[in-house]
């Protein structure tokens, strides 16, 4: 059987549009029909797969979902359809890879690593999301009901869940993906199919800011869940006595941790992880610059927008969150001093706020 991968001499050419996505564009157009063709027949089915490009697939079903979102988010008027799907559909794709590679009895090392990445890093974000009580990160409901109320404009704001919130942000986590789709282009060559100390190194990585944003998530949770019974009983729970005080429960954001490097190290780790994925792509294509990097400045971008509505709701809310936009980086640790004056307004701010806090815990 021929496989439906481009023909390439060097791995360079693995990198290039034109060669690696762009002719197989007529199989994403015709695969509709080759489905009904083949039925419910798994021999059938199972050949269509093989015969049908990798890539061409992933976008396939990535365009398939697209309608279903968009019609149960206006039923429900949920529009977090794609958040609740946000830390499956990567490794979905990834395990795509790798499941067509095997059956395809090609190299599959670096796309079985990612594979195996991925499901590790749906399984944390799993986890954290469906976690129950406390604080739920990844929970994004309250930012497309802010974004809502400044859409007055019902059709425009149709029009905006269907081309933004469902089908530029599945296309997005299909596009994060890209990377493993390149791996199987460049099993087909000797020097794309080993996988070496530098494979290692980049996977290592991977798992590393996993780790990162592991912790600080864990942080940002045990916080929130002190503040809660700190607001129902007035009084630090024992066990988070060690690592939060009353001063700072009051404050109502954490600022300890990895949450005192920067504003949002699970964002940062969590771009990392994504722009990493790329970079390795690069390295192995012998790259600088690909088309699968659209991927992640994708990802890059969207989050820059998320933050800053995440943080002009922070800044309203906490009367201390600008002093601490002025001492912390956003992303990246900064390497510079404490802002002069920024001390004196935290503790100016503090004190007016604590006073009604004092008379309500002397009441109680």
């Amino acid at each position: 059987m021929v496989l439906p991968l481009p023909a390439i001499v060097s791995v360079s050419e693995a990198a290039e549009f034109g060669r690696t996505v762009w002719p197989f564009v007529p199989q994403l157009l015709s695969l509709p029909q080759t489905l009904i063709e083949a039925g419910s027949d798994c021999e059938s089915l199972k050949e269509v797969y093989l015969a049908t490009n990798p890539l061409v697939t992933s976008v396939a079903f990535t365009l398939a979902l697209v309608p279903i979102l968009v019609i149960v988010s206006e039923l429900t008027r949920n529009y977090s359809q794609v958040d609740r799907l946000w830390s499956i559909l990567p490794s979905v794709y990834n395990v795509h890879y790798a499941l067509w590679a095997h059956l395809a009895g090609l190299p599959t090392e670096k796309v079985k690593t990612v594979a195996i990445f991925s499901l590790i890093w749906t399984t944390r974000l799993t986890f954290n999301y469906w976690r129950k009580g406390g604080y739920k990160i990844g929970s994004e409901d309250y930012r497309w009901e802010i974004v809502r109320a400044r859409v007055p404009n019902r059709f425009v704001w149709f029009l905006f869940n269907v081309l933004f919130i469902s089908l530029a942000q599945s296309l997005l986590l299909n596009l994060l993906t890209a990377p493993s789709y390149i791996f199987i282009v460049l099993s087909r060559l000797p020097e794309g199919s080993t996988f070496g100390i530098p494979d290692l190194v980049f996977s290592r990585v991977l798992i590393f800011f996993v780790i990162i944003e592991f912790f600080a998530d864990q942080q940002q949770w045990k916080f929130q869940q002190a503040k809660q019974s700190y607001q129902k009983t007035a009084r630090v729970p024992d066990e988070y006595k060690s690592q939060f005080t009353a001063e700072d429960l009051d404050r109502g954001f954490v600022v300890s941790g990895l949450w005192s490097l920067c504003r949002h190290p699970n964002f940062a780790a969590e771009q990392a992880i994504w722009l990493t994925l790329y970079l390795w792509d690069c390295y192995c294509t012998q790259t600088y610059v690909n088309w699968t990097g659209a991927g992640a400045l994708s990802y890059l971008l969207l989050f820059q927008g998320s933050t800053n509505l995440t943080e002009e709701i922070s800044a309203g809310k906490y009367p201390e969150y600008k002093d601490y936009q002025a001492r912390v980086g956003r992303f990246i640790p900064r390497l510079s001093v404490e802002p002069k004056g920024a001390s004196k307004r935290a503790a100016k701010s503090k004190s007016k706020r604590s006073e009604p806090d004092n008379e309500n815990r002397k009441s109680k």
